[in-house]
């Protein structure tokens, strides 16, 4: 049995990819997924930015994807889909209709436009390229890296550097389950000033620092957190499973994974949080009870909030005046594997 490495590519017929530009301060990951599949996702922020969510409800007519993009880059990332849609179309991956292929690829960006990085990209927004990159990167050369990569190069908190986080983990039943979020949250991933995470009841073989949670949690650390002004933020995740699942019973998971956000962050859905949450299914492993979906939702939660948790723990500070620390500039690495 292979080695589970604590993170999406656990579940099989995933594949992730990154690009990202250091000067920009921004970037794009490319997730490709396997056929068979079924995908569905759900929107709880009030101010998403998305490309081709609407075809993962369930009464539409498309099964599945080919790939789910997260993004830096507000609206202006949107163009990276059509970069993963031309690599896959040029590798003759996609929906057949007629003598035409049209890859299924759908998209979530984050607002990460005043981190410092340069975005006087002129008449061309970059994103189509990197988008491209990082999904010839996953074909080529699968990515496990954490922290300020990809799209969450340039991810920021109210308070700590964000970054890009995954887990994984399997259900008593033996199904596996893996996340990957950007988090860009406008609000805080830790307790208080921190160190500790919200996340903590959750975390796993130290994954990140084994701090676990502190002794009291007073009304100060409960204080609202936000970016100032509370501008446009967002984390966007997918979670993924092996089990077969039919689409209503995916979306229904990334119902019950979303929840993952909110046991991670506060605040979390806010008004100008673009909070979304994507969910495929690679049709792999049976369920044997309503009792063992539950579950997945369950693990896909708790995975999702871990996964928040190890984007903030693994980043690392923009080089920017008046950037935001990460977490180990103020804390340390702690022990953990």
């Amino acid at each position: 049995m292979a080695t589970r490495i604590n993170h999406l590519s656990d579940v099989k017929g995933l594949r992730v990819g990154h690009a990202d530009d250091a000067q920009l301060a921004s970037g794009v990951t490319a997730i490709l997924v396997a056929r068979p599949n079924v995908a569905s996702a759900v929107t709880r922020g009030g101010a998403p930015g998305q490309r081709d969510t609407a075809l993962l409800e369930p009464e539409m007519t498309v099964e599945g994807v080919d790939g789910i993009v997260l993004s830096g880059g507000s609206a202006f990332g949107l163009d990276a889909a059509g970069g993963v849609m031309a690599t896959l179309r040029a590798a003759q991956v996609g929906l057949v209709v007629g003598s035409a292929i049209v890859p299924i690829v759908s998209q979530a960006i984050v607002f990460d436009l005043l981190n410092g990085g340069r975005k006087d990209w002129g008449a061309e927004p970059v994103y189509w390229h990197l988008g491209r990159v990082a999904a010839e990167a996953a074909m080529q050369s699968p990515s496990t890296a954490l922290g300020t990569v990809g799209g969450g190069y340039g991810a920021t908190t109210a308070n700590l550097k964000g970054g890009l986080g995954s887990a994984s983990a399997v259900t008593s039943g033996g199904v596996t389950v893996g996340a990957i979020a950007v988090v860009n949250a406008v609000g805080s991933a830790v307790i208080g000033e921190g160190p500790h995470f919200w996340a903590a009841p959750y975390e796993r073989d130290g994954e990140f620092g084994a701090l676990g949670l502190p002794p009291l949690v007073s009304p100060g650390d409960l204080a609202l957190r936000m970016k100032g002004g509370g501008p446009p933020s967002t984390t966007i995740a997918l979670v993924a499973t092996d089990a077969i699942l039919t689409k209503a019973q995916a979306k229904r998971i990334a119902i019950m994974a979303d929840d993952g956000l909110a046991r991670s962050l506060r605040p979390a859905h806010a008004p100008m949080d673009g909070d979304t949450v994507f969910a495929v299914a690679t049709q792999r492993r049976a369920l044997a009870s309503f009792n063992e979906l539950s579950e997945l939702g369950q693990t896909a939660a708790d995975c999702l909030a871990r996964a928040v948790a190890r984007g903030i723990y693994e980043a690392t500070a923009l080089p920017f005046h008046g950037s935001l620390p990460a977490w180990r500039d103020r804390f340390g690495r702690r022990p953990g594997p």
